[in-house]
């Protein structure tokens, strides 16, 4: 089971975000972004074409070597490159308020301690500082919720600890943010994986 975590997990995690279906997302999202910017769950490095010169400086978060070690090799290859940190946003190795945007696309619903994730990108973000986020989680539609929910167990023992049925909302509210905009829809695919939350969020 460890090899398969480490070894061949991150590269399922990096081919299904690849899909073109979620580019427009990335777009959206990750052109927003200006300042001192910190991407939580930065992977392998998708999302850095979309970061625009707004974003002055990119640091990418990534509890995984193995993709952090992806990230390395594309970001050498000619693209800007960000500052890559080994770390769980669970305990974010950076200073207080020093951060003037955080990114999340796809990310909460792996992070084991989901709350302590958010309180720490609520703790370095700056007072007037956003956060930008793209997620997929709960449904409002009660079958797709029972399809989330009955299937959830199996998809988190082979989707690496990623949750079909985490209220997106609810959680950010609830670590400290003011939703100030946000878009909710099905993606293209099964409902039980798809339904997205796209919007921003500053500290309450």
């Amino acid at each position: 089971m460890s090899f398969y975590r480490e070894r061949i997990l991150p590269y399922l995690i990096h081919l299904a975000m690849r899909q073109p279906t979620v580019i427009p997302y990335r777009e959206r999202v990750i052109a927003k972004a200006d300042g001192r910017t910190l991407e939580i769950g930065f992977g392998s490095g998708l999302n850095l074409p979309f970061y625009t010169t707004s974003a002055t400086h990119v640091i990418g978060l990534e509890p995984s070597p193995k993709l952090l070690s992806m990230a390395k090799r594309a970001t050498g290859s000619g693209m800007r490159s960000p500052e890559l940190l080994e770390a769980s946003a669970e305990a974010i190795p950076l200073d207080d308020e020093s951060i003037d945007t955080v990114v999340t696309t796809w990310t909460l619903c792996t992070i084991p301690n989901v709350m302590r994730a958010l309180e720490e990108m609520r703790r370095v973000l700056k007072p007037n500082g956003r956060l930008l986020f793209v997620e997929h989680g709960l449904s409002p539609d009660a079958a797709v919720r029972h399809w989330q929910n009955r299937l959830n167990p199996i998809w988190k023992a082979v989707a690496g600890g990623c949750h079909l049925n985490r209220p997106i909302r609810e959680l950010i509210e609830r670590s400290g943010f003011h939703i100030e905009q946000m878009d909710t829809a099905y993606g293209k695919g099964p409902r039980p994986m798809t339904f997205m939350y796209e919007g921003l969020a500053r500290r309450s």
